[in-house]
Formats: structure tokens, C-alpha cells, sequence
């Protein structure tokens, strides 16, 4: 029984060191990602940063792609999870879409998401993969929204998924394009013309 559980003690200790190893490489990838770039990004310097052997890399990996598509996936999830909360926040309803899709816009200012998930994932992944990530960690909570705005007539009555459609590819161009620019007021237009086209959705003025 000793040398059973012996073996389970040392069956549970590779499995945790594995995930370490993991965590690790993610981590680094990600620091490197995010101030280097995709292209100048590479899978046996990040391996050696955390003290494992390139063979090990490509273990989890597969590939520098595969380390950058996992990436991809952890910043987007944490992004969609930032945007709920501070949607969250609020307790109307317009307010919180309001206030969900101004922080998907300011989240460009976060150096990974800006470099990882605005810049470099499109061109990396390719358009549909890129935007498969972002249904998963950030479409279905503006879908869930406008559900619930439709159920209490606050948007007109309509199919929601192509309306959400619609306004996630309006938001993810603008975070895009936000990406690129340099101009000291990018952010506030960008906020200004957001509200505007959020407005045109309203069937009623908000209350008071």
C-alpha cells in the first residue's frame, strides 16, 4: 500500500510540476509578447527564461504559435472578465452595457492587450480564429446585455444575435484602430462616437 501510494505522491508531483512549467512559460510568453512582438519572440529564449529545455516547450506548446495562441486566449478571457466587472459596477441595465463596452475601449491602454490582442492576434491567427477568441471571452456577456434590454423594451425588439454581431465588429475596429493611433484625444472621440451609436438603439430616454 506504501509503494502505491508512493507511486500516487509522485504521479501528483510530475502532474503539478508539469503544470508549473506551464504557468511558467505562459507568463513569460506573455511578458515577451507583450513588449516584444509576435515576430521578435523566441520559443528557446523563453524556455530558457524559465529554466527549461526547449524540448520541454514544445511539449506543452507545440510550436511558438501554439505558446501564442494560449496566450491569446488567457488575455482575451481576463479582458472579457475586467469589462464584466466593471459592468457589474452599475445596476441599470443601460448603464452596464454602457459602461462594459467604454472599458472593452479603454482596455487598449493595457500593454498585452494592446500589443497581444488588438496588434499582433489578427495577423498572427487570422481573422476567424481571432475572432472565435473573442466570442468565447467577451461576446456572449454584450449578448446576455442586449437580452436583457430587449426583454424590458429598453432597445427595440430584434434578433439579438445579429445586433450583438454588429456592435462587437464596430467595438473590436475601434479597439483596433485605437491600437494604431497616437492621437492624444483617440480615446475620448472614440467614447463620444461609441455613445452616440448606443443611443440610436434606445427606444425610451433613460428615467429622470
Amino acid at each position: 500500500m506504501r509503494r502505491g501510494k508512493g507511486g500516487t505522491d509522485m504521479a501528483t508531483s510530475r502532474a503539478e510540476q508539469r503544470a508549473a512549467t506551464r504557468r511558467a512559460l505562459l507568463a513569460e510568453g506573455r511578458r515577451r509578447f507583450a513588449a516584444d512582438g509576435y515576430h521578435d519572440v523566441v520559443l528557446a529564449e523563453v524556455a530558457a527564461a524559465v529554466g527549461v529545455t526547449k524540448g520541454a516547450a514544445y511539449h506543452h506548446f507545440a510550436s511558438k504559435a501554439g505558446l501564442f495562441r494560449a496566450v491569446v486566449a488567457e488575455v482575451q478571457h481576463e479582458l472579457g472578465e475586467r469589462v464584466a466587472a466593471v459592468a457589474d459596477a452599475h445596476t441599470d441595465p443601460w448603464e452596464q452595457l454602457r459602461a462594459g463596452c467604454h472599458a472593452f475601449l479603454a482596455a487598449g491602454a493595457d500593454p498585452a492587450v494592446r500589443r497581444i490582442v488588438l496588434l499582433d492576434a489578427p495577423t498572427v491567427l487570422g481573422w476567424d480564429e481571432w475572432r472565435a477568441t473573442d466570442e468565447d471571452a467577451s461576446a456572449r456577456h454584450l449578448t446576455e446585455a442586449l437580452e436583457e434590454l430587449v426583454a424590458l423594451g429598453v432597445i427595440a425588439d430584434q434578433p439579438v444575435a445579429p445586433l450583438a454581431g454588429l456592435l462587437s465588429g464596430a467595438m473590436n475596429e475601434a479597439a483596433v484602430r485605437l491600437a494604431r493611433s497616437t492621437a492624444p484625444t483617440a480615446l475620448a472621440d472614440t467614447e463620444r462616437a461609441l455613445d452616440l451609436l448606443l443611443s440610436g438603439l434606445r427606444t425610451r430616454p433613460p428615467a429622470g
